[in-house]
């Protein structure tokens, strides 16, 4: 049975440094359930037992000879258990994101989990059978009813796996091992991760404030904090390294079982995309990489007066940025103005998040890295995870979530099954209320030097948006395919990392020894694999979208939030229709990485 779980922490590659940041939100999870040892969890537990036993005896053997009226209350009825599971394992892992290193939040996690793994066996049967119902038959069931026809494109969904699902017997033994496979893997991940302390300049930081100093002015103090990076990277490498052989083997196991046919196929469909779009996108940015991040770094070695730059140097702010920590009121009111310039419906929806403890934004011992917004569920409200350590940087990632989060809030009225966005436009939001942040603070700008800083910086993070993630798609792919001939040693896994990054970053750069453990901390090989082009993908959907709402204003918002509240009602291809925009055309993604290339044009005209 599908839950929600947390999405992927975004890349904490760009985190930034500490200080005196104001009062700083955490989260308030008694909207979820007062405490673990509260009654209303225990409640739920035994509801959702006998809720699925009742189910099973319901419904098993018989969805084929139900009518349209009799399916819909079968989807009805799990859609419900959906919901109150995915309430009880939504609170036990936004607690353990708080203290991945508290004992007592993974205990109560892992025993939650296996808990709800035995509640729910009864119900793998459901989509074993709605997937054995005949095409026709289905047909006919939705012209009965048109409550069941809503369900439509959730049960399109459903039955695209058909071609991929195993016996029913096997499919329960998945079901029920699932508890000690990729997920207990994924845990020892992260648990090891948020424990990890690195000793930069007499400190002893955490990850998050490490990668920090990956962006202070200083060149002599990144360097300490990526040699920092690099010692413990290389201490822990044969258990990372053990960890990626594992979870590789196992995916191509099941990718073999269910007849995928690349590693990348289990993910395209999930996405509901087509593996040609993914990989127009992927020829894409490979072919503008002369013009996007090799230009651009060329660019900025020139201005740091070096021939070459090292990986310290890949984030390092201009001399003409603000380096100042920016307090957490300001930072609020910068976004919520520039979701407020957009449209008040969007600052209106936001604020909540602040107001009423959605919003956990601490960087603290065993937190995990990086940012994330968690749905829930649909009859709760959406929980922000950030690492807020005050840069410009940080400022950008709380739009970024928040964008989530307003995505989130509007699907909610789909219900559980309709309103989970597939990934790739999951990022639209989130992309786009960076851009809409970052218009806002240029706009406001008019120093010359300090608006060549935020252009850079805004060119550097969408690099990191499109270039980046699509290098570590490609890493993924060069992975999975090596892992097929055989295991890999950490040496291998460190050679496909910098032939990648040589080629993604370009002749700009000179990687010292240590850099080829880097792939280590980065949480969406482990967490989901292949993920990351849909970040590129939102990105080059905000490019276009954007571009349409300067061009012609007009109506503009009531289609963006209508696109946004259809959650996962409706496929890509009919989401952009109406803003004149087709992801599988060719030249969709060219017009995005030229946005890129304009702002480098601009860069390159200030820098005569």
């Amino acid at each position: 049975m599908p839950f929600r779980p947390a999405a992927p922490c975004r890349d904490a590659a760009e985190p930034a440094g500490d200080g005196a940041l104001g009062a700083l939100p955490t989260w308030r999870l008694e909207d979820l359930y007062a405490a673990p040892d509260a009654p209303e969890v225990a409640a739920d537990l035994a509801w959702a037992r006998t809720a699925c036993a009742d189910f099973a005896a319901a419904y098993e053997g018989k969805l084929a000879a139900l009518d349209g009226a009799g399916l819909f209350g079968a989807i009805r009825d799990y859609e419900a258990i959906d919901a109150r599971l995915g309430r009880l394992m939504s609170y036990a892992g936004l607690r353990y994101h708080q203290n991945t290193a508290d004992p007592a939040r993974a205990k109560f996690m892992g025993d939650l989990q296996g808990q709800v793994t035995d509640i729910t066996a009864p119900l793998v049967f459901f989509t074993l059978e709605l997937n054995r119902v005949e095409d026709a038959a289905l047909d006919a069931k939705c012209a009965e009813s048109a409550d069941l026809a809503r369900y439509r494109p959730w049960l399109d969904r459903v039955r695209a796996w058909r071609p991929h699902q195993l016996s029913d017997e096997l499919e329960k033994f998945e079901h029920d091992k699932s508890v000690v496979g990729s997920s207990a893997w994924v845990r020892l991940y992260d648990e090891t991760t948020a424990a990890l302390t690195f000793e930069v300049d007499g400190e002893t930081l955490n990850l998050e404030a490490t990668l920090s100093r990956l962006s202070d002015p200083d060149r002599a103090r990144r360097e300490t904090a990526a040699h920092a990076l690099a010692k413990v990277f290389k201490t822990n490498l044969r258990l990372f390294t053990l960890i990626m052989n594992t979870l590789v083997k196992e995916k191509e196991i099941e990718d073999r079982w269910r007849k995928q046919p690349t590693p990348q196929s289990a993910r395209h469909l999930s996405n509901q995309v087509e593996p040609e779009v993914v990989d127009a996108l992927a020829a894409a940015v490979k072919a503008a990489l002369p013009k996007l991040s090799h230009r651009y770094y060329a660019m900025k070695a020139r201005w740091m007066g070096l021939e070459t730059l090292e990986y310290w140097d890949r984030n390092a702010p201009l001399p003409e940025t603000d380096d100042r920590k920016i307090p957490w009121d300001e930072a609020r009111e910068t976004v919520l103005g520039a979701y407020a310039d957009f449209s008040p419906k969007m600052a209106d929806l936001a604020a909540p998040f602040f107001e009423k403890g959605w919003i956990d934004a601490p960087c603290s011992p065993g937190k995990s890295p990086g940012a994330f917004a968690h749905p829930t569920v649909t009859d709760a409200h959406p929980y922000v995870l950030l690492n807020y350590m005050g840069k410009t940087r940080d400022v950008m990632t709380l739009a970024h979530e928040l964008g989530h989060g307003v995505h989130q809030r509007l699907a909610a009225a789909q219900g559980e099954l309709l309103s989970r966005t597939p990934l790739t436009l999951a990022e639209t939001a989130s992309v786009f209320g960076e851009m809409l942040t970052f218009q806002r603070l240029l706009k406001a700008e008019t120093d010359a030097k300090k608006r060549k800083a935020l252009l850079a910086g805004k060119v550097e993070d969408m690099i990191n948006t499109v270039v980046r993630q699509m290098a570590f798609y490609d890493f993924e792919g060069r992975v999975h395919a090596a892992r097929r001939e055989g295991e890999l040693t950490a040496d291998a896994l460190g050679e496909i990392w910098l032939a990648v990054q040589t080629e993604s970053l370009g002749p700009a750069f000179r990687f010292a020894e240590g850099y080829e453990t880097f792939w280590t901390y980065i949480p969406h090989f482990i967490h989901s694999p292949f993920y990351v082009y849909a970040y590129a993908f939102g990105d080059g959907l905000v490019n276009a979208l954007y571009a349409a709402y300067e061009d012609d204003g007009e109506g503009f918002q009531d289609k963006y939030f209508a696109m946004l509240a259809a959650g996962g009602a409706q496929h890509h291809k009919a989401l952009l229709a109406p803003f004149g925009l087709d992801a599988a055309d060719p030249a969709f993604w060219d017009r995005g990485l030229s946005l890129i290339a304009s702002m480098i044009d601009e860069l390159e005209a200030m820098d005569v």
